[in-house]
């Protein structure tokens, strides 16, 4: 059969190659690099019972996490299908009115872990918890990319600074 001419499928040749180029015999090899991917545990936190109930227990939680915090940070908590926390990441650090956040990132520790589920959250150092416009957008956007990866979004709670106040995406019902 000639390059690039149609199977009796209707269907070209995978790795079709015209006249003019080199046949797949000419190209010269070259090394492919192998990876080995692993978790690796920086420290712990004491988490309080056995599991997060609401997400005022999330938030107390990433408010001990991000205690002292004198910029904003993005982080994800890696959750077991019992809802019991087996893992936090800081995903992003950013300035003082934004971080920036790839939802490559904040899946990343949820597939490496194995996590049934995350629990999204980020700081406001102004202590004004109230979400944003990226915030909103940001948090659909996780949503849609966790429902596509089969790793549940349960909620994105972001904290204010020196206060007890939190807003939670879940409870407002925003999440998407």
């Amino acid at each position: 059969m000639k390059p690039h001419q149609e199977q009796t499928t209707g269907q070209l040749p995978l790795f079709a190659f015209t006249e003019n180029q080199s046949s797949p015999r000419d190209v010269v090899s070259y090394g492919v690099a192998i990876y080995r991917v692993t978790l690796v545990r920086e420290s712990s936190l004491q988490v309080p019972g056995e599991c997060l109930r609401s997400s005022q227990d999330a938030a107390s939680l990433i408010r001990t996490y991000l205690r002292g915090a004198d910029r904003e940070h993005f982080i994800v908590l890696l959750l077991n299908r019992k809802n019991r926390v087996i893992g936090m990441n800081t995903v992003s650090v950013g300035s003082l009115t934004a971080s920036v956040v790839s939802p490559r990132e904040v899946f990343k520790p949820a597939i490496l872990s194995n996590a049934a589920a995350i629990l999204c959250a980020h700081n406001h150092p102004s202590g004004d918890p109230q979400p944003s416009s990226e915030d909103r957008a940001l948090t659909t956007r996780l949503v849609q990319g966790g429902k596509l990866l089969g790793i549940e979004v349960l909620d994105h709670i972001i904290v204010g600074d020196g206060t007890d106040a939190y807003f939670s995406f879940a409870d407002n019902g925003t999440l998407g």
